[in-house]
C-alpha cells in the first residue's frame, strides 16, 4: 500500500450544516489522505503546527479561512477552503465540487494563488492578518484623529469614524463596502481607507506592500478600538501606534479551475444583471 499524504482539517461545526458535512467527508478523504488533525475554528491556537501536512482542508466559509490563514501564518501548507457560508471569495469549492478535484490538490496539480498577508504591532503584540486591519472610533461615536505614514512618507492626517487597511484578499471586504477599489489577489499592494472622513476630498489610496505604514492615533473615544480580520479586537487609547509591514511568507489558497477570479467576482457582486423594478 503506497503512503498516503497527511492533511489537517480546520472546521467551523457551529456553522450550520458544517458538522454534517464534516462527518459525511471524513471517511471519504481518510481513504484518499492521512488526517493528523481536526481543529475546530473557535479553538485554533496563535499557531498551528503543520506537522508533516502537505494541505489544510478549511470546513466553513470565509471567516474560518482568516483564522485559519492566521494559525498557519509561519507555515507554507496551502488551505482549500470548502464554502458553507454565504460568500465565498476565499473559500471556493462547494462540497462536490471539493470531491472532484480533491485528488487533484493532493497531486499538486490545481493552481496555487500565492496572498500577501500583514504583520500589526501594537503595544507590544504582533498578530498576523489576511484580509485587513480596521481603526474604528467606537462609542461614544465622535471623530478621531489618525495620522498615517508610509515608510517616511508622512500621507495624511484623518479626521473621521476610522481607517482600513486592507490586504489584496480583503479589498473585496470591509474596503469595497466603504468605497475602496477592489485589487486582484495576487497584486503586491495595500489599500489605505479612511472611513467617513470629515474632509471630503481625502480618498482611498493604494500604495506598495513592502512599505511600513505607521497609525499614530491623536484623539480616540472610550470604544475606540483596532480589528483584525474583523475577528480580533483590542482596545486603542489616544497616543497608541499601529505598525503594519508585509508578512514575510505568503497565504497559499488553492484556486477552483471552475471558478477563476473575475468569474467570480461577477457572480457574487451580481455584475451586468438587471436592477430589479
Amino acid at each position: 500500500m503506497k503512503n498516503l499524504p497527511s492533511i489537517l482539517i480546520v472546521a467551523h461545526r457551529a456553522k450550520p450544516g458544517v458538522a454534517a458535512v464534516l462527518d459525511e467527508l471524513t471517511p471519504w478523504i481518510e481513504s484518499r489522505a492521512i488526517i493528523a488533525a481536526v481543529a475546530e475554528v473557535a479553538e485554533l491556537p496563535d499557531k498551528l503546527g503543520a506537522g508533516d501536512a502537505t494541505l489544510c482542508v478549511v470546513i466553513g466559509g470565509d471567516g474560518s479561512i482568516l483564522a485559519a490563514a492566521r494559525a498557519l501564518a509561519d507555515s507554507p501548507i496551502p488551505l482549500m477552503g470548502v464554502n458553507m457560508g454565504k460568500l465565498g471569495f476565499l473559500a471556493e469549492f462547494s462540497v462536490d465540487e471539493f470531491r472532484e478535484q480533491f485528488d487533484a490538490a493532493l497531486a499538486g496539480e490545481l493552481s496555487l494563488s500565492r496572498r500577501l498577508m500583514l504583520e500589526v504591532e501594537c503595544g507590544g503584540t504582533i498578530t498576523p492578518a489576511a484580509n485587513d486591519v480596521t481603526i474604528t472610533s467606537g462609542a461614544p461615536f465622535r471623530m478621531i484623529e489618525l495620522e498615517v505614514a508610509h515608510d517616511a512618507d508622512r500621507i495624511a492626517r484623518y479626521h473621521g469614524d476610522g481607517l482600513i487597511v486592507a490586504t489584496p484578499s480583503g479589498s473585496t471586504g470591509h474596503n469595497l463596502s466603504a468605497g475602496g477599489a477592489i485589487l486582484h489577489p495576487t497584486v503586491e499592494a495595500v489599500a489605505i481607507n479612511p472611513l467617513a472622513p470629515h474632509t471630503l476630498s481625502l480618498r482611498p489610496v493604494v500604495v506598495s506592500a513592502d512599505g511600513e505604514i505607521t497609525i499614530q492615533l491623536h484623539d480616540t473615544n472610550d470604544g475606540t478600538s483596532l480589528l483584525i480580520d474583523g475577528q480580533i479586537v483590542q482596545p486603542l487609547a489616544a497616543g497608541a501606534r499601529v505598525t503594519i509591514r508585509p508578512l514575510p511568507g505568503r497565504l497559499g489558497l488553492l484556486a477552483n479551475p471552475a471558478r477563476p477570479y473575475f468569474k467570480t467576482l461577477a457572480e457574487k457582486l451580481h455584475w451586468g444583471r438587471q436592477p430589479r423594478g
